[in-house]
């Protein structure tokens, strides 16, 4: 479930930033989304930081130290990690601040191929020696082989539109939360079902994937036991939702999944 977010920073809390950030002379509370208490541009006379936060006795605010450790090893591809505050019962991190635009996974979008790039580059990163979940342990519930889903790189998951920014010439990949250790194509693969939901038929959507080395390298059954799996995701995520994206996502991923196993025909 989405995380509530506060509309306004306390000021206990601008204060703590203010001892790593300095003067905070404007705050600027942003919508996108759905995992943080604080999610806020902070501008100062020096520089501007994107921080967000969680409470530390909340139920995730273990993807703060994800995030954290993650980001020495994805500089290039995610926003560098100034500073984490943890204090006076909350969990901050801030930072640099990336203006763009949230990716658009439209068939004829230009984000396109930037999208693609970024994931090719994300592929070729080997898992670090951090704390990760692994895929296997994350669709056990989702499938009877999930070891098919092994690997050593480093795999972003999730590919929600918000999460990538446009900026100029390239694509950032923010909100590392759901990072895992698994295959190198799992990416793509998950890409697949928002290329879908996003208007681009199962076979066009594929074709996107294959613009990234691993998904080509990847064995057929893999990818289809990993679009049944992902059916099971989303509708474990479905049960008992009523928001619209949620059970659009739902469909995208059944359709690719029937794409992959068509009825046969008698």
């Amino acid at each position: 479930m989405p995380t509530v977010r506060l509309t306004e920073i306390p000021a206990e809390i601008l204060a703590l930033i203010e001892t790593r950030a300095g003067p905070v002379i404007k705050t600027e509370n942003l919508k996108a989304g759905l995992n943080s208490e604080i999610a806020a541009r902070i501008y100062t006379p020096e520089a501007t930081v994107f921080v967000k936060g969680l409470r530390e006795g909340h139920r995730r605010v273990w993807t703060q130290a994800r995030e954290a450790d993650v980001n020495p090893h994805v500089r290039g591809i995610a926003p560098a990690l100034l500073w984490r505050i943890q204090a006076a019962g909350w969990d901050l991190l801030g930072f640099e601040d990336v203006s763009g635009s949230h990716a658009d996974y439209a068939p004829g979008s230009p984000d396109l191929p930037l999208v693609a790039d970024a994931m090719s580059r994300l592929s070729a990163i080997q898992a670090p020696d951090i704390t990760l979940r692994t895929m296997p342990d994350r669709m056990k519930e989702h499938t009877a082989t999930p070891e098919l889903f092994a690997g050593d790189t480093l795999c972003h998951t999730d590919w929600f539109p918000t999460n990538v920014l446009i900026t100029g010439r390239s694509a950032v990949l923010v909100d590392w939360a759901w990072t895992s250790r698994g295959a190198a194509w799992i990416d793509p693969a998950s890409w697949v079902v928002w290329l879908i939901d996003s208007g681009h038929t199962p076979a066009q959507a594929e074709q996107w994937a294959a613009r990234i080395p691993a998904w080509n390298a990847a064995p057929a059954a893999c990818i289809d036991t990993f679009a049944r799996a992902t059916v099971s995701v989303w509708e474990e995520i479905a049960d008992g939702q009523t928001e619209p994206w949620v059970l659009a996502m739902l469909d995208a991923a059944r359709t690719w999944s029937a794409y992959r196993f068509p009825a046969p025909r008698w």
